[in-house]
């Protein structure tokens, strides 16, 4: 994860301009512009775990999952639009889904942490979800064989709900999903 120019600042508008000009995976938090690196393979082994234990659920309760690469343009009326590109993310309200991206709030986001990345995911943007309310943010830890489970609180700011390095792990949002931890590592 690096940022594009330490002290430059951009506006959305100069975001969008440069991200439409080539195919290069950007973020654009805080008037800052991040560069997304290539996973690594436990990365994709678990992104492939999760889709295939999270796809029923969200099938069934007519949500959406899509998997990364695919562009969250957070929206909500007081703030700046920003760009994220969850590893998985999980939406109810399909209203701001287009061909190009989903605009507005997901339900719920999973991050999936590689070395390069875990301050981007467990700083700037758990912050920056709190902030735009997105109701439950998992943080997935290939390195720890672990997952943090974060509610959103009555205030705005993320609690942490449940953390597990081992036997199952359970969705404080939607009681039907739950993962099993030695499983979801077991590769």
């Amino acid at each position: 994860m690096a940022v594009l120019e330490q002290n430059q600042e951009y506006t959305f508008t100069e975001f969008e301009v440069l991200n439409e000009s080539d195919d290069v995976k950007r973020e654009f938090i805080d008037n800052k512009i991040y560069l997304l690196a290539s996973p690594s393979t436990a990365h994709q082994e678990v992104s492939r775990e999760l889709t295939v234990l999270f796809h029923p659920v969200f099938k069934k309760r007519g949500c959406k999952l899509l998997v990364a690469p695919f562009d969250v343009k957070l929206t909500k009326d007081d703030l700046e639009p920003q760009l994220v590109i969850p590893d998985l993310v999980v939406i109810c309200d399909k209203s701001g889904l287009n061909e190009k991206r989903y605009e507005g709030v997901p339900t719920l986001i999973v991050e999936i942490l590689s070395p390069s990345n875990q301050h981007h995911d467990l700083l700037t943007k758990m912050n920056l979800y709190a902030k735009f309310g997105v109701k439950e943010y998992w943080i997935v830890n290939p390195l720890t064989k672990s997952i943090s489970i974060y509610k959103l609180d009555e205030s705005q700011h993320y609690i942490q709900a449940a953390v597990k390095s081992s036997g199952k792990i359970q969705s404080k949002l939607f009681e039907e999903l739950s993962v099993n931890v030695d499983e979801l590592f077991d590769f």
